[in-house]
């Protein structure tokens, strides 16, 4: 694996379109005196999300449960209040949006090593190469998963994807186990042969030590503390364990890959001189899509995330503004002859990710 050979993206035709919406969303903020960053209710929620994870985890601990349905439904709980985390302040906090203090950003960011995982391996993955090179084979690594599953028409295809549209829930519930148990480990090589870390100012060395030291404490709380205070055999801490990460797993990956991953989106190729034929922002309209923007509970607990397109243009404003500036994007897209692309309902959207995954596996 060698260093990523960067992409250009380029349509003079599209620089209007640009300058039209930036102009236009600044405006937005300056006019209603607003900080682009989250505030005091972006905040409330981050505090609502951690109680959300920490209090049936502390409920486990000190009590002692003979209604054992009780106690799963406690893992369960978790297991939403650590999707939570992910969506609504580990998210924005990578990308400098959860507030105008960059020392809080970086602060509510790395609550992601206490969740099993890595922050600057996610903010390799997700802030460099998906947000960068969206949908596009080879550098986008959301559309890149294991062998067993296919989300670009450019990749390789086996005979095992023609079931994908069945199992690929199930290996969404693995998700954050994956990263937990082996995903790093293997990342942080593959990131520091790819000049990935120099790109975050960090070292292999200081990633490693840094996801070492902090996966024993996740492993500490989340198993050997189990243990030692609970009155519990260990096939049941396996179970409340995985409960939680397949959980969050499934409700993380749904989310996602259903911005992305969908019948409309595109995969664009570079040409043989790495230059992609849209100007970046007309990039991720192609390849970018909302759903449900009418639920607002679910807009609400999966931070915004349902407004992909907008995130996707403006990754440096916080999501709780997302909803407030579609209008002003959809207007301007239409009028530049650009798609947004967008799925009424939640449901609508599960079913039409299930039928592309069917697609790509014929």
């Amino acid at each position: 694996m060698h260093v990523i050979t960067p992409l250009r993206f380029k349509n003079p035709s599209q620089n209007e379109f640009v300058k039209t919406l930036r102009k236009r969303v600044d405006a937005y903020f300056k006019e209603n005196n607003l900080s682009k960053t989250g505030g005091l209710s972006l905040k409330i929620k981050a505090v609502f999300m951690f109680l959300l994870y920490t209090i049936p985890y502390f409920v486990l601990v000190t009590s002692s449960y003979s209604n054992i349905y009780i106690a799963w439904a406690m893992t369960v709980l978790m297991g939403f209040g650590m999707a939570g985390i992910g969506f609504c302040v580990m998210h924005d906090a990578n990308h400098g949006s959860f507030s105008n203090k960059k020392w809080l950003n970086k602060f509510m960011g790395f609550s992601l090593n206490f969740l099993g995982g890595n922050v600057n391996n996610w903010k390799a993955q997700h802030n460099i190469m998906h947000h960068t090179y969206t949908n596009i084979e080879g550098y986008d690594e959301d559309i890149q998963p294991a062998s067993l599953l296919r989300f670009s028409p450019h990749a390789e295809k086996k005979k095992v994807h023609r079931y994908q549209y069945i199992y690929a829930w199930f290996l969404y519930g693995l998700m954050t186990l994956s990263w937990t148990f082996a995903k790093d480990f293997v990342d942080v090589n593959r990131y520091e042969k790819r000049g990935l870390y120099k790109q975050l100012k960090t070292t292999y060395r200081k990633e490693l030590t840094q996801i070492i030291l902090t996966r024993i404490m996740y492993f500490a709380y989340m198993v050997a503390i189990p243990l030692i205070f609970m009155d519990i055999a260990w096939w049941q801490l396996i179970i409340g364990f995985l409960t939680v990460h397949v959980t969050a797993g499934v409700t993380l990956a749904s989310v996602f890959q259903m911005a992305h991953v969908m019948e409309d989106t595109k995969y664009p190729l570079p040409d043989i001189d790495n230059v992609v034929g849209d100007q970046w922002a007309a990039h991720q309209l192609n390849t970018t899509l909302n759903f449900a923007h009418k639920n607002k509970v679910l807009s609400w607990f999966v931070g915004g995330l349902n407004y992909q397109i907008e995130h996707h243009l403006f990754p440096n404003i916080s999501h709780i503004h997302y909803k407030d500036i579609a209008p002003i994007v959809r207007k301007t897209a239409k009028e530049f002859n650009l798609p947004y692309y967008s799925i009424d309902t939640f449901r609508n959207a599960l079913v039409a990710h299930g039928r592309m995954l069917y697609v790509l596996g014929r």
